[in-house]
């Protein structure tokens, strides 16, 4: 099979552009890079993240967008700039995989969806947890009506960034819930779909910042509650992200969400089917992954034919706006 030819648009601050790159060298069966374009002064402001990308080309964005033998790119700007970049990818045809959520302007986002469905080209997002084993398994669970009835959805995004980083979320309206918190309105979305009303909570918790670094926004549903939380200013947060689902049949607790160990991460999970009052579950681990590896892989088989992309246009521009929701004042 032919190699996808592809380029990287921007390295962003505290996201995983890196991470995708070395992904896309890594899985050098399905990709070609052609090179990569530092826009937006990304060269001097960020050169030692660049330094990462420079073995190969160096490209200007003009050559990236009209070499007609680049057929993809990756934008991995920092989040402000994501939508500018991802249309003007769009407008010259090229399949599209984005970091996520994209900018700050709705507006600008359904240009891009619109856009796209007239190229028809893959856009593909960078919701990582879609591509975590227990998360896939999971979702193929509920499709199946394996946990009954879902009642509820919790899910947890926490950590703790530095004074910097928490400070640098002023640059995104609701702070921590639009920077990480998109990734669990990802999964609630997935699950229970559009909700009747979200309630958004985003706080400054006052620690040496002005951000909104803590976030919580409420899904009210005709039949329960949903909820997403997301701090910057746990500590200890990273091992306790989690994702509860709670069925009529079973409930179902990823956690840790993710935990690095040794040659990668790993999820834990915790099945529940009795309604016994002192009933532990049965807890099991999974294999080390790559969180980014099968993202990629898949936005390649995506490109060629190979599969199709379960995440829509319209769900993704849904996403979106859900997410802007949840951002609100």
């Amino acid at each position: 099979m032919k190699k996808i030819k592809i380029a990287q648009i921007g390295i962003n601050t505290n996201s995983h552009s890196n991470k995708i790159f070395s992904s896309l060298k890594k899985q050098s069966d399905i990709f070609e890079i052609a090179g990569y374009v530092l826009p937006e002064n990304e060269r001097e402001r960020k050169k030692k993240k660049a330094k990462a990308l420079s073995e190969y080309k160096e490209l200007t964005l003009s050559e990236a967008l009209n070499d007609p033998e680049i057929e993809a790119v990756t934008v991995e700007t920092d989040e402000v700039f994501l939508t500018k970049y991802a249309l003007l990818a769009a407008e010259n045809g090229k399949h599209i995989h984005m970091e996520k959520p994209g900018g700050i302007e709705l507006a600008d986002f359904e240009r891009l969806i619109s856009v796209m469905k007239k190229t028809g080209k893959v856009f593909h997002t960078g919701y990582m947890y879609r591509y975590n084993p227990y998360i896939k398994e999971l979702m193929q669970k509920v499709k199946n009506g394996e946990l009954g009835k879902i009642i509820s959805v919790e899910a947890q995004m926490n950590c703790f960034h530095p004074q910097s980083v928490r400070q640098w979320l002023n640059a995104f309206p609701g702070g921590m819930m639009f920077f990480l918190g998109c990734h669990l309105i990802d999964l609630i979305l997935q699950i229970k779909g559009k909700p009747e009303k979200i309630i958004s909570l985003n706080k400054c918790t006052g620690l040496d910042v002005t951000s909104k670094d803590f976030g919580m926004a409420v899904f009210e549903y005709k039949d329960g509650v949903s909820f997403a939380k997301t701090s910057a200013a746990e500590l200890g947060g990273f091992a306790r992200r989690q994702l509860v689902v709670t069925g009529s049949k079973a409930t179902i607790e990823l956690k840790p969400l993710e935990m690095y160990e040794g040659s990668g991460f790993y999820t834990g999970k915790t099945e529940y089917t009795s309604p016994d009052w002192g009933n532990t579950g049965e807890s099991v681990k999974c294999e080390r992954f790559d969180r980014y590896d099968d993202m990629m892989r898949s936005f390649g088989e995506y490109v060629r034919g190979e599969k199709k992309n379960p995440y829509t246009y319209d769900y993704e521009l849904e996403l979106f706006k859900t997410v802007l929701k949840c951002c609100e004042e």
